[in-house]
């Protein structure tokens, strides 16, 4: 049986929860994780039109970028849109999950579909994550060493960047004395033991934590485990918001501008004062990115994408950075077959469909 559980946990392994936004609200938004899956509905905004949806076409979890309950609510009289959504998908029986900025900080996730979708090639994070990197360091004796190191390798201890089964080791001698009560793998109750230990370190993404501190205390020899975990500041290039890469080839201002509107298929973009003569370098990240703007100068971006840009904020743009507002659906609307793809490759022959409906709330005239 496929339970909105096993399916959450799969959404969890590519988007990890711990990666969104203080901000945020994603998971599990309505409903009960231990009911039956019987299909899924991708969406970019679950409206109540989407639950209509998918009550046709018999989907019982709604799967959405962003979350239709962001702040608190305080009562369902489905005065709101949000209340409406809400209200008919708890009568009807239908999940709604959220992955928004989970997503976003995801390697493969928003801004690389933009990223995709202009061309952009050796694409690298624009504003890699600080704080997600953490340190293990634990001694073992010397025999079950290789052992317990292949158990934290398989859940994911040692991945850095493009490499994994990453460690350091070194021997030495540890001391311990057993007490009173105390169950010791090796030594006697009472007696100081000396015992040729490994001292292993790895560092893991703290998503993983909790895997990895369970395998270690599951295949140590010892009654009690000496560890230690400590977080690093290292920045983390596979997590973060963004993408900053080249055009295959280098396109002059007028030429580019007219690309970005195509390929995005928005009818109105917003841009700075046109100053630089060609666009090489670009830098990406969809939805609302002005906090990103002095990132992407700094990295030596030709041209920044991204939306809902103030007035002010334009200001920023000068001889040799060109900032365009290409709109927030616009640059974001990739995400939901990204999702689609990536459930559909995990679980094959399921009902997994892609939402018919628009959900852009901007029209233009």
């Amino acid at each position: 049986m496929m339970t909105i559980d096993k399916i959450t946990q799969i959404l969890e392994e590519w988007a990890p929860l711990d990666y969104a936004e203080d901000f945020d609200n994603v998971g599990l938004l309505v409903g009960d994780k231990n009911d039956e899956v019987k299909g899924i509905l991708i969406t970019h905004d679950c409206l109540a039109e989407v639950v209509d949806e998918a009550i046709e076409k018999k989907c019982n979890l709604i799967v959405c970028f962003h979350p239709i309950i962001f702040k608190g609510l305080q009562k369902l009289s489905g005065n709101s849109h949000v209340e409406q959504a809400v209200n008919k998908a708890i009568k009807n029986d239908i999940a709604i999950y959220a992955v928004h900025t989970a997503l976003d900080n995801q390697v493969h996730g928003v801004s690389f579909g933009l990223s995709q979708a202009l061309g952009l090639v050796h694409t690298s994070t624009l504003l890699p994550k600080e704080n997600t990197i953490k340190k293990l360091n634990f001694y073992i004796p010397k025999q079950q060493a290789q052992e317990v190191q292949n158990a934290l390798f398989s859940v994911g201890a040692g991945s850095i960047g493009h490499y994994d089964e990453c460690s350091f080791s070194s021997e030495g001698k540890g001391s311990f004395r057993p007490l009173e009560n105390s169950n010791p793998y090796v030594g006697k109750s009472g007696e100081r033991h000396i015992e040729d230990e490994v001292q292993i370190q790895m560092l893991f993404q703290k998503h993983v934590e909790s895997k990895v501190i369970d395998e270690l205390i599951s295949n140590h020899p010892y009654e009690e485990v000496a560890y230690e975990i400590s977080s690093l500041s290292n920045v983390n290039q596979n997590i973060g918001m963004g993408k900053i890469g080249k055009l295959p080839k280098g396109m002059k201002v007028d030429a580019f501008l007219k690309f970005v509107k195509d390929q995005l298929g928005t009818p109105v973009l917003r841009h700075s004062k046109i100053g630089v003569k060609t666009i090489e370098r670009v830098a990406v990240l969809g939805g609302s990115g002005s906090f990103a703007i002095h990132v992407a100068k700094k990295k030596k971006a030709d041209a920044y994408i991204t939306a809902d840009l103030k007035y002010h904020d334009f200001f920023e743009g000068d001889n040799d950075f060109l900032l365009i507002d290409a709109g927030h659906y616009e640059t974001e609307q990739h995400t939901k077959k990204l999702i689609h793809d990536y459930l559909t490759e995990k679980i094959p022959n399921f009902a997994i469909l892609l939402s018919a409906l628009d959900t852009n709330p901007i029209n233009y005239i």
